[in-house]
């Protein structure tokens, strides 16, 4: 074996951890120590793995290592939300949020480095996008948070940066490390995975994985989404819903999770919610809905909190469970929409902004 770089555990499976100490020569049993000892325990430094034989732990330290994000930005809101920024290797910045409540803890993890989506309503997808991120860097972030708050993760959303489902093996590795009784044990119902709409990639989770599904809705019809949610011009509802209802089909406890933005004059009034009664009807459905929260440069305004308790009563009578989502974190631009990170843009968006919107708007 091998490498002019060492391993980095962090970002394996269980199967593939046995079979990487079956290939040293060990046990496949000394892989599962590692792997309790790494997400468990916490523990980077293979010299404090006592239940493996001294041998075998002076390898591990020749070819392998426990490489984590390094924390650059560490910080607490006034509401008990936290948020760390975390910096990669290549010099890109990251950032994920936790979110305590109750007996509940939420933490909110980033799937790339920025997005590439283009949703008109988001403060990350006006960066632009860089890149994937491993299944290391996606579980780094959980290992952080879960080392940095005094009481354990409950539910882990991938809503942060990034279209989870446009780097589709590594999260689905990841969400496999977060559910390993080994591991985070989080349970299906207490890993949700959100998308824009990528609808061919929604069928194939539904293959390998059976963890909650949330999906960037917005808009009722498909000119306003198409205008919001870019990827539904190639992905519209009438391909997105049923894919959706496919999703849970089967299993009375699952709903789909539906994201929706409150926007000012744009997709909140009562017409709006008249269509998404109908959008929705025959499918399992928890709506989120959302109040804006605006960043340098944005047109869109928050609904008023009347109208967005008027829409949520229509939709309530309606049959469809609603929440208004807390806004959490805003002092610390860790709302949702808010994440920035740093990103090295290799789509180039701000050039192409620049060059669309005249000067002095």
């Amino acid at each position: 074996m091998v490498s002019d770089q060492k391993i980095n555990l962090l970002g394996l499976e269980r199967g593939a951890m046995e079979a990487l100490f079956v290939e040293l020569g060990s046990k496949a049993f000394h892989g599962r120590n590692v792997l309790k000892w790494i997400h468990k325990h916490g523990v980077s430094d293979f010299s404090l793995m006592t239940d493996l034989p001294k041998r075998l732990r002076a390898r591990l330290e020749e070819l392998a290592e426990v490489r984590v994000p390094e924390v650059v930005f560490d910080q607490p809101a006034s509401d008990g939300t936290h948020k760390w920024v975390l910096e990669l290797e290549c010099g890109n910045r990251i950032e994920s949020v936790y979110i305590p409540d109750g007996d509940r803890s939420t933490l909110c993890v980033s799937s790339q480095v920025g997005c590439s989506l283009d949703c008109s309503f988001c403060s990350t997808a006006r960066q632009g996008f860089n890149r994937n991120l491993s299944a290391a860097e996606i579980i780094g972030q959980v290992w952080v948070a879960a080392r940095g708050m005094n009481k354990p993760l409950t539910n882990v959303v991938l809503m942060g940066m990034g279209e989870p489902l446009a780097n589709f093996d590594a999260v689905v590795s990841a969400m496999e490390i977060m559910q390993d009784d080994l591991t985070y044990m989080l349970s299906k119902y207490r890993v949700t995975v959100s998308t824009s709409g990528i609808v061919p990639a929604i069928y194939r989770l539904n293959e390998v994985s059976d963890v909650s599904l949330a999906v960037s809705l917005h808009a009722p019809n498909n000119a306003l989404r198409d205008q919001l949610v870019p990827i539904n011009r190639k992905y519209p509802l009438e391909e997105l819903i049923p894919a959706c209802r496919e999703y849970v089909r089967g299993d009375k406890r699952r709903k789909v999770t539906w994201e929706y933005v409150m926007l000012d004059g744009v997709n909140d009034s009562i017409r709006h919610a008249r269509e998404l009664i109908r959008l929705l009807e025959g499918t399992p459905s928890k709506m989120n809905l959302i109040p804006f929260n605006p960043f340098p440069g944005t047109d869109y305004r928050c609904s008023p909190p009347e109208r967005i308790e008027a829409f949520r009563q229509k939709l309530m009578k309606a049959g469809i469970i609603s929440i208004t989502r807390k806004t959490r974190g805003e002092d610390i631009d860790a709302a949702c929409g808010q994440l920035v990170g740093k990103v090295r843009d290799r789509s180039r968006r701000e050039l192409r902004l620049a060059r669309a919107v005249p000067r002095g708007r």
